[in-house]
């Protein structure tokens, strides 16, 4: 039930923030479009990403064990966060994003997007598995 409320709720701030701004709700873009902007722009850009941060910061306290914290040391996760930020801004978006966002805008390079995501991850599986890899 919890990921069905997150889900409405993603759904909704998605479709909130692009009847009210025209823009489109994908992070990648929300932060990194967001240093320099201009005066009126950065301020929704900012609360957008402290909504994000206070959401989780009320999420650890109302199920201290959903959220864990990361599974290796700190630099390797911060590196890892902002290899992971470059190489979504480079390839325009994250899948996610493009998933929530794109595809919920009937965008044509979403919707090929998250076609190709699937179609690789379920070769990925296939091969991993018939290769004896996984268990």
């Amino acid at each position: 039930m919890a990921a069905l409320l997150g889900g409405v709720l993603i759904g909704l701030a998605t479709g909130l923030v692009f009847l009210a701004l025209g823009r489109v709700s994908g992070i990648t873009g929300i932060v990194a479009d967001a240093w320099p902007a201009p005066q009126r722009d950065w301020a929704w850009r900012a609360a957008f990403v402290l909504g994000l941060v206070a959401a989780g910061a009320v999420g650890s306290f109302a199920a201290p064990t959903a959220i864990a914290g990361p599974a290796t040391s700190w630099p390797i996760a911060i590196g890892a966060g902002l290899l992971v930020g470059f190489g979504a801004r480079y390839g325009g978006g994250c899948t996610s994003g493009h998933g929530v966002c794109g595809v919920g805008r009937l965008s044509w390079r979403s919707i090929v997007g998250c076609a190709t995501f699937v179609a690789v991850a379920m070769l990925v599986v296939f091969v991993v598995r018939h290769a004896g890899a996984a268990p």
